[in-house]
């Protein structure tokens, strides 16, 4: 289904640039009520953001557009976009908004939506709103205008959901934890989470200024978090990024432990607590260290489209509750509706304090393989997916590989490139391998 705004999460863009403008997210705000007011009468809207300097912009422009289609908005100010979700849910409101680009810089932004489930919403939703961008907008009388209101402990609602998905027979007492809020929209909500469970917390990357999200913090820049546990000789760093619904964990060593790593430990505690795990869903990027060692312990794997949505959507239709991909996105379902950083760091947590072990120990299973990825430029024009010279390459790699490593080759997303990726538990052959099967793309 071909759609002309939404992406895979929402709408994103650089600010100042269509669509990420003022006038259009009037526009969609507008759009977004009529399809609402096809089902209720008076619909109410939440709308959180992260710190960007540009969501008081959009919040105005959505607001405005809210209130033009007869839509009562709520403002939640700062906040994950877990929380939105949360918060949907808990208010029962009729649709949650979230102002944020996630991870990239500053100077992006994007809208994305969560049904009053606190669910992302579906392609067949997104499509009757980019038919109703192109319908002449229908401005409500003055009688029948929406009212904006502000719920002003909208933080400390969320906080204490977080809290309450930790085991209230477990307390962080004693650990000195490091807590990385990417300058973003957990800068107050993620180091008061820790420190009302017990722990000491230092806190980086949370003084925000509307211009630094992201910016040498955060999930996607772990160097920070390193350091500083290190420094401080804490036990963990947790580093979310910029809408904190992404996460990196760092143990005591200073070892970095990525979302593939963190969904195993997140599986393996829900049995050692005797809890029945059917199967669990990754990514074609996740490790294949990750799945050879579910496997070991009779777990069906299944690999979604890259991407968080298609990783819910597979848990969905297979009633399975954990998920994840290698970024640190990642589902579970019985504590969340959708992918929260700071949830599945207090997961982590609870399986470290309840087993007293370290996260290392907790691994020791699971040893990621040699990963090489390759990219390489396409020609104008080249038709790469029907070369019969890739095709047996590709072919030869796996005969060599066998059940000791894969390969995935697929296109980029963004720009004119081919990705090759190969894991072997040889680094050299990974490498041999990717090496040889990209050769025939560049010729």
């Amino acid at each position: 289904m071909t759609r002309k705004y939404f992406g895979t999460d929402g709408i994103r863009g650089t600010v100042g640039q269509a669509p990420i403008t003022p006038d259009f997210v009037l526009r969609l705000a507008h759009a977004v009520g009529r399809v609402l007011r096809r089902t209720e009468a008076r619909p109410t809207v939440l709308i959180g953001k992260d710190t960007r300097i540009s969501g008081y912009m959009l919040e105005s422009a959505l607001e405005s557009g809210f209130n033009s289609a007869g839509v009562d908005v709520v403002l939640l100010g700062p906040l994950p976009t877990p929380g939105v979700a949360y918060l949907t849910r808990a208010q029962r409101a009729s649709l949650g908004v979230v102002i944020s680009a996630s991870h990239n810089p500053f100077a992006d932004n994007g809208i994305k939506f969560f049904s009053a489930q606190g669910t992302k919403l579906n392609d067949e939703w997104e499509s009757a709103v980019e038919a109703a961008l192109d319908e002449p907008p229908v401005w409500a009388d003055s009688a029948s205008l929406g009212k904006t209101r502000r719920l002003d402990d909208a933080a400390g609602r969320y906080i204490e959901f977080c809290k309450s998905t930790f085991a209230n027979d477990l307390t962080l007492k004693g650990l000195k934890i490091v807590v990385d809020g990417a300058h973003g929209a957990a800068y107050h909500i993620a180091p008061m989470v820790f420190h009302e469970l017990g722990a000491e917390v230092i806190a980086i990357g949370c003084a925000p200024d509307g211009l630094n999200i992201n910016d040498g913090f955060g999930a996607t820049h772990p160097d920070a978090l390193v350091a500083a546990v290190r420094a401080n000789k804490a036990d963990y760093g947790i580093a979310l990024d910029g809408d904190a619904d992404r996460l990196q964990v760092v143990d005591a060593e200073g070892r970095l432990f990525n979302g593939d790593e963190v969904l195993f430990l997140m599986v393996n505690e829900r049995i050692a607590r005797g809890e029945k795990v059917p199967g669990t869903v990754g990514t074609l990027m996740t490790n294949m260290a990750v799945e050879v060692a579910l496997k070991a312990k009779g777990l069906e794997f299944v690999r979604a489209q890259v991407g968080d949505r298609y990783v819910l959507e597979e848990l969905e239709k297979r009633g399975w509750l954990l998920g994840g991909e290698g970024s640190g996105h990642l589902l579970a379902l019985d504590k969340h509706t959708t992918g929260d950083g700071l949830i599945s760091a207090l997961q982590v947590l609870q399986a470290c304090v309840r087993s007293r072990r370290t996260l290392g120990e907790l691994l020791s299973d699971v040893v990621l393989f040699p990963q090489t990825l390759v990219n390489v430029r396409l020609k104008p024009g080249q038709q790469w997916k029907d070369s019969p010279e890739l095709a047996a390459a590709t072919a030869a790699v796996e005969a060599e590989l066998g059940d000791t490593g894969r390969i995935l080759i697929r296109a980029s997303g963004t720009e004119p490139l081919v990705r090759v990726m190969v894991e072997a538990r040889d680094a050299g052959q990974a490498s041999a391998c990717a090496e040889r099967v990209a050769d025939t793309l560049r010729s």
